[in-house]
């Protein structure tokens, strides 16, 4: 009667495992995705906010003004040098590639829990990397901050699983 508990015990701790996984692999392929049609995007995000296409005479919030400036950037960048898109269509490469990476943990959780302590590194390093480059190519600081929040919820998942991954550990 033992094994059966345990049993059961060790199939829901790796469907806990496959959920949380699942949710972070599509967080990363939808991370990829959307690094491809960028002023499209931001585009529309303009519009759903009410972003004026050029600079009202009145006062208006930072984040428009920021995110009006964004997208003529891009858009003037995309005119004129278009090859530098090249650079986000690797980025979002590498989120779909990252996201295969943890097909092996949704496999067996146990033997390739490297691949979320890997995670879970990479995610403690978009901080940094946010607050110091992003301070060094002059991005708000807000906007720093929303950049940090990818790896900050990023990590929580990772950190779930790999406590589940521990019990299974002591399980056996």
């Amino acid at each position: 009667m033992q094994n059966l508990d345990t049993g059961a015990d060790k199939a829901a701790l790796t469907r806990r495992i496959r959920i949380w996984l699942v949710l972070f692999i599509v967080g990363l392929v939808v991370s990829g995705l959307t690094a491809f049609p960028l002023e499209r995007e931001l585009a529309l995000l303009n519009h759903l906010l009410g972003v004026a296409p050029s600079v009202p005479a009145s006062p208006e919030p930072g984040l428009h003004t920021w995110l009006r400036r964004v997208h003529e950037g891009l858009a003037d960048t995309n005119q004129r040098y278009p090859f530098l898109a090249y650079g986000t269509d690797w980025l979002a490469f590498a989120h779909l590639v990252i996201a295969v990476a943890f097909l092996g943990p949704l496999r067996d959780p146990v033997r390739n829990k490297w691949v979320l302590t890997f995670g879970v590194i990479a995610c403690a390093g978009v901080v940094p990397l946010a607050l110091i480059a992003g301070y060094v190519r002059g991005i708000p600081f807000y906007w720093r901050l929303i950049d940090s929040s990818f790896g900050v919820c990023g990590v929580v998942p990772l950190l779930v699983c790999l406590g589940y991954v521990r019990k299974l550990e002591r399980m056996g």
